[in-house]
């Protein structure tokens, strides 16, 4: 198993349960062609600890996003349109041969591990949405996978379909960590997606799901991603959510957001005041 950290000194590869400093630039790095077999090979003395906190594990790269791809998604667009009534175009997105495709945020603006991630403002009705991300190079292959937090304003885009990106791209809308899990293997579909919100110390909402219940390939995503869009340095896809809180839960200032998937880990991360 790989882990790729991006820190404040530089790449770190953990392999063997030992953490290696690599000598690469992030961008470059994730765009080798033996990536695998360079991170496997790559020389330097291991450490016990990463010995710096993880950053977004993003460089150049672009944050793009699939909805409405879980059954629970679908619903839960189809109850925010309903006084929209727009509900029926989340319906016919689920089923369509065409993937709904959005972008989430440019690197700058996503906050890693243990980072605090934020609710809108002007939001009422505001979730975080647990994701498996593909961390896909400039060539368009999958060369692992990460964890995000695609936090979403309900409200907003359930007022009007075309305010999706308001409810969606804003600064610390998006988290992604701790680590890119590399690997040339997809994730089983019995790779569990876990999400945990704490408040005042105590639990308020607990929610899984599985990969298996994602019904879109991921090939399928990436080749729409790719077809007539290009991404030098290479992008993270999204994957949609198949957790999401019932509709009387409201995100507050303090929560704090854990979204576990093995073998990727933990991403961790604390609402900041929105004021």
């Amino acid at each position: 198993m790989l882990k790729l950290y991006r820190t404040a000194i530089g790449p770190v590869v953990e392999r063997n349960e030992a953490f290696v400093r690599l000598p690469d630039d992030w961008d470059t790095l994730v765009n080798r062609d033996d990536l695998l077999a360079y991170l496997h090979a790559a020389p330097g003395r291991g450490e016990p600890r990463l010995g710096h906190p993880p950053l977004a594990p993003i460089g150049r790269q672009e944050v793009w996003a699939a909805g409405v791809t879980y059954t629970r998604s679908r619903t839960a667009r189809m109850e925010e349109q309903r006084e929209a009534s727009g509900g029926s175009f989340y319906d016919r997105v689920y089923t369509a041969d065409r993937p709904e495709l959005f972008f989430k945020s440019a690197g700058w603006r996503v906050r890693g591990h243990d980072e605090a991630v934020r609710i809108r403002r002007d939001a009422t009705w505001s979730v975080p949405e647990p994701e498996i991300a593909l961390y896909v190079n400039a060539d368009g292959h999958v060369i692992g996978y990460t964890i995000g937090n695609d936090m979403s304003s309900r409200d907003i885009e359930g007022e009007n379909p075309l305010y999706l990106p308001q409810a969606k791209i804003y600064d610390g809308g998006c988290a992604l960590g701790p680590a890119l899990y590399v690997t040339d293997a997809p994730l089983p579909p019995s790779t569990v997606i876990e999400l945990i919100i704490v408040r005042d110390g105590g639990s308020v909402f607990e929610g899984r799901t599985t990969y298996s219940n994602m019904r879109r390939p991921e090939a399928s995503l990436v080749d729409y991603l790719y077809r007539e869009t290009r991404f030098p340095d290479g992008c993270v896809l999204l994957t949609g959510t198949g957790v999401v809180p019932d509709d009387s839960f409201r995100l507050r200032a303090g929560d704090e957001i854990r979204i576990h998937v093995p073998p990727i880990g933990t991403l961790r991360n604390t609402v900041e005041d929105a004021r």
